[in-house]
């Protein structure tokens, strides 16, 4: 029985064939989803070694799918190789450096695709934050916005965490006591307030850009 489960997730089925193929015999299972719902519950359901992530599917795109994976502190831990053919509609909603998964772009060949894998694994082993906010790598590109920004935790450096980004993990004795599931609650409602006012800095970066080269 396979110790090691290998998630495709692509909505293509030569890409999915084609990764498979290329992976060296070993004790692991390789297994297919085709659009974001599908992947999402496989990596809900199953104890995954590594997910291969396509950006663009059908149902729930891969961005969704990586916000989904990023909201969950177990689940980000996974390592993570996100495929494209174009790598600008990666860096559009994730800035690089991509220092805790890894990028590999369409078509590529076996040694691409393992050295990926390899890069993935080890990136995944970095320490990080308890909570890392989405997005703070546009704050810190752009040192004008706030930095407690939300979406793309991937790219978020450990040196620049903000404690207000942080979500207490116990309850104050102010509080009264809150149970665990009450701050899980609240840990999902702060990821999806911050993923709408990353949306908003996107917004705001994309306008100063077009000024910026207008005034050029």
């Amino acid at each position: 029985m396979a110790s090691n489960k290998i998630l495709v997730i692509d909505d293509t089925t030569v890409v999915r064939v084609k990764v498979r193929e290329m992976l060296p015999p070993g004790n692991f299972e390789v297994l297919e989803a085709k659009d974001g719902v599908e992947g999402l519950n496989f990596i809900l359901q199953e104890k995954l070694s590594l997910i291969m992530l396509d950006f663009l599917l059908p149902k729930m795109s891969g961005w969704e799918v990586f916000q989904q994976v990023q909201a969950h502190p177990e689940l980000r831990k996974i390592p993570l190789v996100i495929m494209s053919g174009r790598k600008e509609e990666v860096t559009e909603k994730i800035t690089e450096p991509f220092e805790y998964f890894e990028f590999l772009g369409k078509p590529f060949d076996q040694k691409q695709l393992i050295g990926a894998i390899k890069l993935a694994m080890a990136k995944a082993k970095q320490p990080r934050p308890e909570l890392v906010s989405v997005g703070a790598a546009v704050s810190i590109k752009n040192s004008t916005l706030p930095t407690s920004g939300v979406a793309n935790s991937t790219v978020v450096a450990p040196s620049v965490a903000i404690p207000s980004v942080a979500t207490p993990s116990v309850a104050t004795p102010s509080t009264g006591g809150v149970s665990e599931a009450e701050i899980n609650v609240l840990n999902e409602k702060i990821v999806k307030m911050q993923a709408e006012i990353d949306g908003l800095k996107k917004q705001l970066t994309q306008v100063v850009t077009f000024i910026k080269q207008k005034i050029k």
